[in-house]
């Protein structure tokens, strides 16, 4: 009898819950007075195709919409997530299997509505709940450059999701729970550049996606800025909000233009996903939109973070051990005392980086080495270079906690659990 009462109930709720988001889904749908009359485009000029490509870049659309060895554009990259892959679409103007056949009115409801030419929803691995607040002018024109690429005959790759989240009815659900359609609000007392700021930061820039925690269904609010783990990736992405990890309040604007820009400052550099952002979108933005986004991220508020889970205490035969292979493997670029190279290789000592609450982003550098991106503001950055066949689990885990209690840092250990747990992931 129990039995049967938790499937009825279990049912019950899935039926009431598949109406709400069915009833939702009809309502969110634009109907023919949100759209534009116009079906087919018409020729766009040379500065709206040019401010088309601008924004793209802006929004680093390319970077997941070109698969590795692919045709820029053309779809088919994977985008794994805790559900399953999402495989990006071909955005070239391919009749078949591009946009070709679309409308301005078909690439506005994408972005502003998350839902295809055909009505279907789609995935919120494309971030239309950031997106959604991108305005149809900047939409128009991003249509109107994507319609001047070559087209290319690439069928999209179907996704491979698991069941029930490859379902319309469970996106109906999702979409019903986290997501309605929205658009940028101006704050008049802020300023104009502060406005366009946070319209690129949280809208066609999508920062939150990476710099926010995601709760077991794989949402976000967009507004926050906390930091979180980036999804099926080896990487944290430190909180914007918090001057003990990667916020900027205290910052020159000079700097966060410039690492913006270059991938390089006098109190930071970029590695791994926010480095690959540096490369393909930020560097090419013009100065007063990096002001602007510069203006913002000085003006976020900044919070303590909550204090993590205490560690276990290092060992003095650890600490010891690490000291000697710091001296062995570290110190010539490094710095006997954690002091770095200016312009070359970072200071340890009292670097944020190494005293993250979580470690993931200091052991993924040491095991597979990183670089910072190759700009034009930067064409030669020195990197780190990769220690997975130099030392082992033990040997990592142990300079890195030396590392991170030496020279004034005060931070917690990192135990060989820790790193091999990460040893073969990485994005």
């Amino acid at each position: 009898m129990k039995r049967r009462t938790v499937w009825a109930l279990a049912l019950g709720g899935l039926v009431i819950a598949s109406a709400c988001a069915w009833l939702y889904g009809l309502s969110e749908a634009p109907g023919h007075n949100d759209l534009p009359a116009a079906a087919w485009p018409t020729p766009a000029g040379a500065d709206t195709i040019a401010r088309g490509e601008y924004l793209t870049r802006a929004g680093n659309c390319m970077a997941c919409h070109t698969d590795r060895g692919g045709a820029p554009w053309a779809g088919g990259r994977a985008l794994a997530t805790p559900f399953g892959t999402v495989y990006a679409g071909n955005l070239t103007p391919d009749l078949r299997t591009g946009l070709g056949a679309w409308s301005g009115d078909d690439f506005w409801r994408a972005l502003h509505h998350g839902r295809s030419r055909d009505g279907r929803m789609l995935y919120p691995a494309f971030p239309y709940t950031h997106y959604t607040r991108i305005t149809r002018a900047d939409a128009d024109a991003m249509y109107a450059f994507l319609r001047t690429l070559a087209p290319q005959d690439r069928p999209n790759t179907p996704h491979a999701l698991h069941w029930p989240y490859n379902t319309q009815a469970a996106l109906a659900v999702w979409r019903a729970l986290y997501f309605r359609p929205g658009g940028h609000r101006e704050e008049a007392e802020r300023g104009p550049q502060w406005n366009r700021g946070a319209y690129l930061v949280q809208g066609l820039g999508h920062c939150s996606a990476c710099h926010s925690a995601r709760n077991a269904w794989g949402a976000s609010e967009v507004l926050d800025l906390s930091g979180g783990m980036i999804p099926m990736q080896a990487w944290y992405a430190p909180s914007l909000a918090s001057s003990s990890e990667a916020g900027v309040a205290s910052w020159p604007l000079a700097d966060i233009v410039s690492l913006l820009r270059t991938g390089h400052s006098p109190s930071a550099s970029t590695l791994g996903p926010m480095a690959e952002v540096v490369l393909h979108s930020t560097q090419h933005l013009n100065e007063p939109d990096l002001q602007a986004m510069a203006v913002f991220l000085k003006s976020v508020p900044q919070t303590q973070p909550p204090r993590p889970p205490t560690s276990m205490p290092a060992t003095a035969s650890t600490v010891q051990r690490g000291a000697r292979l710091y001296g062995e493997q570290c110190a010539q670029c490094h710095g006997e005392r954690g002091e770095g190279v200016a312009g070359a290789y970072p200071r340890l000592a009292g670097n944020r980086a190494v005293t993250l609450p979580v470690t993931a982003n200091l052991v993924q550098v040491t095991i597979h080495g990183a670089y910072p991106p190759a700009t034009a503001g930067h064409p030669r950055p020195f990197g780190m270079p990769p220690f997975a066949l130099v030392m082992s689990d033990a040997d990592i885990a142990a300079v890195l906690t030396f590392v991170r209690g030496a020279w004034g840092n005060q931070a917690g250990a990192v135990s060989e659990l820790d790193v091999a747990q990460q040893r073969s992931t990485r994005y």
